[in-house]
C-alpha cells in the first residue's frame, strides 16, 4: 500500500521524470482547457440552449476526473514526510490548505453545491468553476515567479503605492475645487472626484469633460501622471521578474554543482533536480546546458590541478 502511495504521489507530482507522469500532467492540463472553453461557450446563449445536455455531461465527466484527482492527492501526500517528520497527516493537511490544494477544492465545489442546493446563482457558480484554469499554474512557474517576484519587490510596490494614494488626493482635490462648483452634478464631492482620478489612472479617460481653463490643464496633467505611474509599476515588475528567473537559474546551478561535487549523481540527488526542474519550469534543454557548463568548469580545474602537480 505504502509503495502504491508513492507511485501515485510520484504520478502526480512528477517528482519522477518518466512518460506515465508526463501523460498524466497533458491529460488533467487538457481537460482543464477544455473546461474553460466549455464554460465560455456555455455562456452563449444561444448554444446552451442548444447543446445543455452535451454541456452538463461534460461537466459530470470532468468533475469525476478532478474529484478523483483531489481524492488521490490528498491520500498520496502522506507518503511526503516521515513519521519523525511529521507523518501522514502533516502532508495531507500541506496539501489540502495549500494554493494547489484550494484550487482543486473549490473547482469541483460548485458542482456539488448545485445538487445539494439546487437553487443557487449559476453566474456565481461559474465564477468558481474557472478557477479551475489556475490547476494550470501547478505545472507552469510563471504564476509562482509573479508572485515571488512582487514580494521580493514588495517596497518598490508600497512606494509606488504611496505615490498613487498622494496624487490621489491632491488631483481629486484640485479638480473638486476647479471644476465641483461648475459641474456639481458629476462632482459633488471629493469622494466623487476620486472616481473621477481612478477613472482616470486607469482608463485614461474619468468621464468628466472639464470646463475651466485650470480643470483641462489639470486633466491633461491627470492623464501624463497616469502613464508615469504605468511605466514605474511596468520596470517594478519587469525588472523583479527577471531577477527572479535568474535566482531560479542560479538555484538550480547551485543544486546541480552540489550534486556533480563528488562526481556521482545518486538516486536521491537525481529526484531532487528532477523536482526543481518541474518547480522552476524548466526544459530539458536549460538543466542539460548548465549540467554541461558546471562538467565543463569541474574538467578544467582538473587539468589545470594536473598541469601543477606535473609542474611541481
Amino acid at each position: 500500500m505504502k509503495s502504491l502511495q508513492t507511485r501515485i504521489y510520484d504520478l502526480l507530482e512528477g517528482s519522477i521524470n518518466n512518460k506515465a507522469s508526463r501523460a498524466c500532467e497533458i491529460f488533467i492540463a487538457t481537460v482543464v482547457v477544455l473546461n474553460v472553453f466549455a464554460i465560455i461557450l456555455e455562456s452563449v446563449h444561444e448554444l446552451h440552449e442548444a447543446y445543455a445536455a452535451e454541456f452538463h455531461v461534460f461537466d459530470v465527466v470532468s468533475v469525476m476526473i478532478f474529484t478523483l484527482e483531489y481524492v488521490l492527492r490528498v491520500w498520496s501526500y502522506g507518503v511526503k514526510y516521515s513519521k519523525a517528520e511529521g507523518g501522514s497527516w502533516r502532508g495531507r493537511k500541506e496539501y489540502i490548505f495549500s494554493f494547489y490544494g484550494l484550487i482543486d477544492f473549490f473547482g469541483t465545489v460548485p458542482f456539488y453545491a448545485q445538487l445539494l442546493f439546487p437553487g443557487l446563482d449559476l453566474r456565481v457558480l461559474r465564477i468558481f468553476r474557472l478557477m479551475r484554469i489556475f490547476k494550470l499554474s501547478r505545472y507552469n512557474s510563471a504564476l509562482n515567479d509573479l508572485i515571488e517576484a512582487v514580494r521580493a519587490e514588495r517596497d518598490s510596490f508600497a512606494s509606488a503605492l504611496f505615490l498613487l494614494l498622494i496624487s490621489c488626493l491632491v488631483c481629486s482635490s484640485l479638480i473638486y475645487i476647479a471644476e465641483g462648483h461648475l459641474q456639481p452634478e458629476v462632482l459633488p464631492s471629493i469622494p466623487a472626484a476620486m472616481k473621477w482620478y481612478l477613472l482616470t489612472i486607469i482608463s485614461g479617460w474619468g468621464n468628466v469633460e472639464a470646463v475651466s481653463t485650470f480643470g483641462v490643464v489639470l486633466v491633461v496633467l491627470t492623464q501624463v501622471l497616469a502613464i508615469a505611474l504605468a511605466a514605474i509599476l511596468t520596470g517594478v515588475v519587469a525588472t523583479a521578474y527577471t531577477t527572479q528567473v535568474e535566482r531560479r537559474e542560479v538555484m538550480m546551478e547551485t543544486e546541480i554543482r552540489e550534486a556533480l561535487a563528488d562526481g556521482v549523481v545518486t538516486e536521491e540527488e537525481q529526484a531532487k533536480l528532477e523536482q526543481l526542474k518541474r518547480q522552476f519550469g524548466m526544459s530539458d534543454e536549460q538543466v542539460e546546458a548548465i549540467r554541461r557548463q558546471v562538467e565543463e568548469e569541474r574538467e578544467e580545474k582538473a587539468r589545470k590541478a594536473g598541469g601543477n602537480t606535473s609542474a611541481a
